[in-house]
């Protein structure tokens, strides 16, 4: 062929690149723009899904073009073709990947579904599978003895990785049974508490509030005893214990304690400000007569803060109105023999 015939096939290519970078960095921004002021959410994913496939794909249009203009002889033009029809393929299927992960993930940031790495990566391994099985099907391989060798060796791969695959099918019944969830505060049977960041193929990430990981295997958590203090809601009582002494007004620390635990309701950030508090007598102590306040914060790590600012307003109310707190007090009577001596 000469060089004359190899230039209009090549400028179809090259425009077809050229066309594919336009439409990635000017046209996408501007459909994502258009896509983000929509009431719809899943044309933002859409948009994102094609923005790395769309080079590849005007990539392969160009290159199609080209080969038929090229006339090669049939064998070569077949095979060629076909070479094309797969990458293309491939593409589609990425792009479908993308997108299915990325519907997930939006639909796990509006609470429908968990937000994890292992469903995300559960929906791209199955989209690719699909895929491959549909491109293999186009070319003509029967997939049927395919199928049969993955099921033998997935069960030889079953034996070996028993403890991998008993963290992933844990992973799958902690979301199927959504008792745990990303983003809930929970308490782990060892005492480690934290929110949970995210449930991967073998194990779940916790985020301390120290700011620090801790990562559990899945099997292990599926098995322990885990409190979650954000089911069936986050907010939550919070019960703190007070002493005053036997001298006390009983009614009187009632109305002053009610009446700072209110003000701390409705003015400490991340209590719940409609709650009402009360508080309950529950034991004559040694040297005091002890009760319970019962305040209530929008979720457990803000519970700090309330307990805190609680202490301190009690404490200088407590000052003001001349009740005590008293210090624990225990007296010692020692017997005297015959002789007086102790």
């Amino acid at each position: 062929m000469t060089m004359t015939e190899w230039m209009v096939p090549a400028a179809v290519a090259a425009g077809a690149l050229a066309t594919g970078l336009a439409v990635q960095r000017l046209v996408l921004p501007r459909l994502a723009r258009a896509a983000a002021r929509s009431a719809w959410k899943y044309d933002d994913v859409l948009v994102d899904a094609v923005r790395l496939p769309v080079v590849p794909a005007f990539v392969l249009l160009g290159l199609h073009i080209a080969v038929k203009l090229l006339a090669f002889d049939r064998a070569l033009d077949r095979a060629l073709g076909r070479a094309v029809l797969v990458l293309a393929m491939l593409t589609v299927t990425w792009a479908l990947a993308r997108f299915i992960v990325g519907a997930l993930r939006t639909g796990a940031s509006g609470g429908t579904l968990p937000g994890v790495s292992l469903i995300a990566n559960v929906s791209r391994v199955v989209v690719f599978a699909v895929g491959i099985l549909v491109i293999l099907q186009t070319l003509g391989i029967s997939i049927t003895p395919i199928i049969t060798a993955l099921g033998v060796g997935g069960l030889a791969v079953g034996l070996a990785l028993q403890d991998t695959l008993g963290n992933f099918f844990a992973g799958i019944r902690l979301l199927a049974s959504g008792k745990v969830r990303p983003g809930d505060f929970v308490q782990l049977e060892s005492g480690e508490e934290g929110f949970v960041e995210d449930i991967a193929w073998g194990q779940t990430t916790i985020r301390q509030l120290p700011n620090n990981l801790v990562i559990v295997p899945n099997s292990k958590l599926s098995q322990a005893i885990t409190a979650n203090f954000s089911l069936p809601e986050a907010a939550q009582a919070v019960v703190f214990p007070v002493s005053v002494s036997y001298d006390s007004d009983l009614a009187h620390v009632e109305h002053v304690t009610v009446e700072v635990a209110r003000a701390c309701q409705r003015e400490v950030a991340g209590a719940v400000s409609d709650w009402e508090p009360f508080i309950r007598y529950n034991q004559f102590g040694d040297s005091s007569i002890n009760f319970s306040v019962i305040l209530r914060a929008q979720a457990r790590p803000e519970r700090f803060l309330l307990v805190h600012e609680f202490i301190k307003r009690l404490q200088a109310r407590y000052r003001e109105e001349g009740i005590e707190i008293p210090f624990p007090i225990r007296t010692v009577h020692l017997k005297q023999d015959a002789t007086g001596a102790g």
